[in-house]
């Protein structure tokens, strides 16, 4: 009787979506799923273009153990057995790359004049037939096998040449990776010759320029500051006149697009427990969503500690090869060759998004053109509560992602990326290149491509968590990480100002002056702006000669407001409920980025002495996971999903 109720419920349903009916009832003859779970995945095969079997696996209805072997009945197709024999590399001929990683398949063997294809996917053979480069007199014979062993055999086959593509996957008039530290040591061991030179014969007129131009640095930044402020300050009397257009639904995709999260993992032991949690958390289809582990061959310690997890049917460890760099864009231009997803995010392994995040991303995607490349969520610190450090650095975070960067959106000025929780569409992010694998900062680099290329970047909100750096010595080798792409992506851009000019637009140039450029030299040059406070004491000034009492008042004026704006930034940034409990320390700011003059003379030796190196951070050293993250007001404008 049940059988034929199940037979009966599966005959009407299959009037919804007649595909594969007798890989059903093969699935619940076998008790390899439930007859609820077959019909919700049908339903929900029914809505998308995912295959019935992919969202079996993803849902974990069905495990790959007990799908295979049904697949393998349906089909008529052997189960592949040679787990441990590595392909011969010369099998990648009858098989390309490009072919063989989206239809998740890879030649494994030849008996003969066979060949042997192994794949996941039989629905897809005959996709595969026509990508075969199978010279004549030889033939292919399809078998199934494990996901974790097709992609084992893909890297290897095609992996080395995948990893050196990787590598210098970006335009090189986009990258850094020509960057030559002996001409640039030389370069500027010559400029320091002919400023101390300038020096000796008229010390005065050096002194007088030097201030000028950490003077200029200063005040660049500070109208930065002004302008962005001013156009949040706007936007949110906007948001007050205008609430019936926020109160008004943005409607949903009706077909949620695959998104594929790239995950760099590098010596991550104790984070990946936590991180598939995280992941798991996420309130996305899980058929529509494709998580790739990136590690590295020699990192067995991620590894191991990612073998001995069950890992959900959409997520996949993916291996880079041993290349002439270890840099996390170097592992995101390889994790993209096996990429499901039409959108790409970036997550960092100690990320916790928030449960709506990529519902939200599909929303705003859904409403937006094409010319809108990349959503840039915002960031916070889990554990800003760990001591005085990460007080201070979920403060300017704050700043940076509340404030700062949706100001920037809303001039239309370029946005620097940060380094997760980024959205790109997948044409676009293959239009310019990918990622520069060279660079430390290649999250800022990529705003300005995108930029130069014509596609917009939007600040969403949505929130991700993350751990902030809270000792100070690690916290000085990630910013002096960040310093220093930040120099070497602007000396990159500015090898052509001209284009780069006409690419930006005049205001845009300018601005992004101030943003790269300006937004280290500020804290190179602010030892000298320093000089100035033995002033009130009545201490002699070199500046004494030429600036007047009143001269002076009218910059200390200016170093006031500066203090008053960075204060008032900071108080604004903090609104948020969770922060609020931050704000008794905003006054201790002006000490903290004393840090960052450290940093940035280190971020300017490692440019002559180490470019490439990839300072790493640490994770799981400064406070423990919390069970459930800070609650975030959500905007009116976001109207629910289904």
């Amino acid at each position: 009787m049940v059988a034929r109720n199940a037979d009966t419920k599966l005959a009407r349903t299959a009037a919804m979506r007649p595909a594969q009916p007798a890989l059903d009832r093969l699935l619940l003859a076998r008790g390899a799923a439930r007859l609820g779970d077959i019909l919700e995945a049908r339903e929900a095969a029914g809505l998308t273009d995912s295959w019935l079997g992919q969202v079996l696996l993803a849902r974990g209805a069905v495990s790959e153990a007990e799908m295979l072997p049904a697949l393998a009945e349906f089909h008529g197709l052997g189960l592949n057995d040679r787990i441990h024999a590595p392909p011969d590399p010369e099998l990648a001929h009858y098989l390309p790359a490009d072919a063989a990683l989206p239809l998740e398949a890879a030649p494994l063997g030849r008996m003969g004049a066979t060949v042997i294809i192994a794949t996941g996917r039989p629905d897809r053979c005959d996709d595969l037939r026509a990508a075969l480069r199978l010279p004549t007199g030889l033939q292919a014979a399809f078998v199934l096998a494990p996901r974790a062993q097709i992609i084992t055999a893909q890297i290897a086959l095609y992996g080395e040449r995948l990893a050196r593509i990787a590598e210098g996957q970006a335009p090189q008039g986009d990258s850094c990776r020509n960057w030559q530290t002996q001409i640039a040591s030389r370069t500027a061991l010559l400029i320091l010759a002919a400023m101390t030179t300038l020096t000796a014969l008229a010390p005065m007129a050096m002194v007088v320029a030097a201030f000028l131009a950490a003077l200029a640095v200063f005040l660049a930044n500070m109208v930065l500051k002004i302008i962005t402020f001013a156009a949040i300050l706007r936007r949110d009397r906007q948001d007050r006149r205008a609430p019936l257009a926020q109160d008004k639904a943005v409607t949903a995709p009706c077909v949620l697009p695959i998104i594929t999260i790239l995950v760099p993992l590098y010596q991550e032991r104790e984070i990946a427990t936590t991180l598939i949690r995280a992941l798991a958390d996420l309130d996305y289809p899980p058929e529509r969503l494709d998580v790739l582990l990136i590690t590295e061959v020699e990192d067995d310690l991620t590894r191991t500690a990612l073998s001995r997890l069950t890992l959900p049917g959409w997520a996949r460890v993916i291996t880079v090869p041993k290349g002439d760099l270890r840099t996390k864009p170097r592992a995101l231009n390889f994790g993209l060759n096996f990429a499901r997803g039409e959108i790409i995010g970036v997550y960092d392994a100690e990320d916790r998004p928030e449960s709506d995040q990529l519902l939200r991303v599909a929303q705003r995607f859904a409403s937006l053109g094409p010319d809108t490349a990349c959503l840039q969520g915002q960031l916070d610190y889990f554990n800003a509560g760990y001591n005085l450090v990460s007080r201070l650095f979920a403060i300017e975070y704050a700043v940076w992602f509340r404030v700062l960067l949706p100001g920037v959106q809303r001039l239309g000025l370029v946005v620097p990326l940060g380094g997760t929780t980024q959205f790109i569409r997948r044409a676009a992010l293959t239009a310019v290149g990918g990622w520069d694998a060279h660079n430390v900062t290649e999250d800022a680099e990529l705003g300005i491509r995108l930029a130069r290329h014509g596609y917009r970047v939007q600040i969403i909100e949505s929130v991700t968590f993350e751990e902030a750096n809270a000792a100070i010595m690690p916290w000085v080798r990630q910013r002096a990480r960040w310093q220093k792409g930040y120099l070497l992506t602007w000396a990159v851009a500015m090898r052509a100002p001209l284009a780069l000019l006409r690419a930006l637009g005049f205001w845009r140039f300018l601005a992004l002056q101030v943003q790269i450029l300006c937004a280290v030299a500020g804290f190179l040059v602010a030892p000298l702006l320093w000089s100035l406070m033995v002033k009130p004491l009545g201490v002699p000034h070199p500046l004494d000669a030429v600036v007047s009492p009143f001269g002076y008042g009218v910059l200390a004026t200016i170093f006031v407001a500066s203090v008053v704006l960075s204060l008032t930034l900071a108080v604004y940034a903090t609104r948020a409920p969770h922060l609020r409990q931050l704000r008794p320390y905003i006054l201790l700011s002006e000490v903290y980025f004393l840090l960052g003059t450290v940093s940035a003379w280190r971020a300017v030796l490692d440019i002559f002495y180490r470019p490439f190196d990839w300072a790493k951070t640490h994770h799981g050293q400064f406070g423990a996971i919390p069970a459930t993250m800070p609650q975030q007001p959500k905007r009116s404008s976001s109207a629910p999903l289904p």
